[in-house]
């Protein structure tokens, strides 16, 4: 490293970028985040009209994106997606597992199955089949930084007084977790950096409140001031607050961090 004080630090120029879940939420934040700082984004997502915004935003910004439709459970779709990054020159510097979902709010004992499944069909046999299918560019390429979007939730339980999450999601966000830390293990020698974000509650817009789901106005709000009682920081997060992590990972200020875990979550974790 040839400067370590120089604002280039976290220049993204000449990097191809895909983010996964880019149609909206976190996952555009993410894919502009990186597109302002320089990297061609991949924007995918099962939504083709949300990846289409987002890529339409960050072109208008002056960066450079393209949108693509690409099913993260299925197999097939992420081969198209392999063969699309290989049509465009082979190049994948940066990879960002961000899409995922969540399913109805049950106790273990009351969940469907079909709910577990649909789940980790998505947040868990997602990321192993994007990181599967994109890490042999990294690795002709010798260098890489993947970033998985893990969550608070993968990290510890979340009280049932906190109605928002459950087994299932908490389940694969910790298995997002320890996927990240095995892909560090093996791949360190490659050159190819593996790193998880655990988000807390980035509800701090109208962006970020649709994961709380369907309730009525007065219920978000004593949600929400739930929330607040419980972070040290006494508010919830705005997703664009998550911005400058994920470039820091993606570029060269990270260059010797991998296999490592980060809460963005205004001091949930710390109590």
């Amino acid at each position: 490293m040839s400067n370590p004080f120089n604002r280039d630090l976290f220049n993204l120029d000449g990097r191809t970028a895909v983010v996964t879940g880019a149609g909206g939420g976190l996952g555009r934040v993410f894919a502009q985040a990186l597109g302002a700082f320089g990297a061609k984004v991949f924007c995918t997502d099962i939504d083709l009209a949300g990846v289409e915004q987002t890529a339409k935003t960050i072109n208008q910004s002056g960066g450079s994106a393209e949108p693509l439709q690409v099913d993260a459970a299925d197999e097939t779709s992420i081969a198209n997606l392999a063969a699309a990054i290989e049509a465009a020159g082979g190049r994948c510097d940066l990879l960002v597992n961000n899409a995922g979902i969540a399913t109805g709010k049950y106790r273990i004992h009351e969940m469907p199955v079909d709910d577990w499944d649909r789940l980790m069909a998505v947040n868990l046999r997602g990321v192993f089949l994007c990181t599967k299918a994109l890490l042999p560019f990294m690795v002709a390429n010798q260098s890489g930084s993947v970033i998985n979007i893990a969550s608070i939730a993968g990290i510890g339980g979340v009280s049932p007084q906190i109605p928002a999450v459950s087994a299932n999601y908490s389940a694969s966000k910790g298995a997002v977790i320890a996927f990240t830390r095995q892909g560090a293990a093996e791949y360190g020698g490659d050159g190819i950096r593996f790193n998880a974000i655990c988000p807390g509650w980035h509800l701090g817009t109208e962006l970020g409140r649709e994961e709380v789901g369907t309730q009525t106005p007065e219920q978000i709000e004593a949600f929400l001031a739930k929330l607040h009682e419980l972070t040290p920081m006494g508010r919830t997060g705005d997703p664009a607050e998550l911005a400058g992590l994920v470039v820091y990972l993606a570029s060269d200020a990270s260059s010797f961090l991998t296999g490592q875990v980060i809460a963005n979550d205004g001091g949930w974790s710390a109590i």
